[in-house]
């Protein structure tokens, strides 16, 4: 298990890296990949979850995906690190409009990442070559 959640771990950190170097960094620009990847990562981990809880699994998945490549991608301290950075150079208003807006984002995209993949697996479930799933 500790090595899916290394695997998953080194994944998710590299797949942040390759955010903050393709989002821009100029001018205070250094929040945006980490809004991006707490954003996304906070979708991904809704639509996890429901597919988690309503399809087989394997044991391994959860450490990896989850707390490895999640775990990973996502940055709590980097949040937090941003907000003070932005506050260290006179710019308190910048942090708390980051502050706030990432919550704002990020309690939505979890429920959004939710409802899309459970609209997904009631939708896989429906019998073939029919509209509701019902009989013909």
């Amino acid at each position: 298990m500790l090595a899916a959640v290394a695997l998953g771990g080194a994944l998710g950190s590299t797949l942040r890296y390759g955010v903050s170097l393709a989002l821009p960094h100029a001018d205070g620009g250094a929040v945006w990949p980490t809004l991006t990847v707490n954003v996304l990562g906070c979708f991904v981990i809704g639509a996890f979850t429901v597919l988690l809880a309503e399809t087989e699994r394997h044991h391994l998945l959860r450490p990896f995906l989850g707390v490895g490549v999640l775990g990973g991608f996502t940055t709590f301290s980097g949040y937090l690190a941003d907000a003070g950075g932005l506050l260290a150079t006179g710019q308190p208003l910048y942090a708390a409009l980051y502050l706030l807006l990432t919550v704002l984002l990020a309690l939505p995209a979890v429920v959004c990442g939710a409802a899309l993949a459970g609209g997904l697996l009631t939708r896989s479930r429906r019998a073939p070559g029919t509209a509701t799933g019902g009989e013909p």
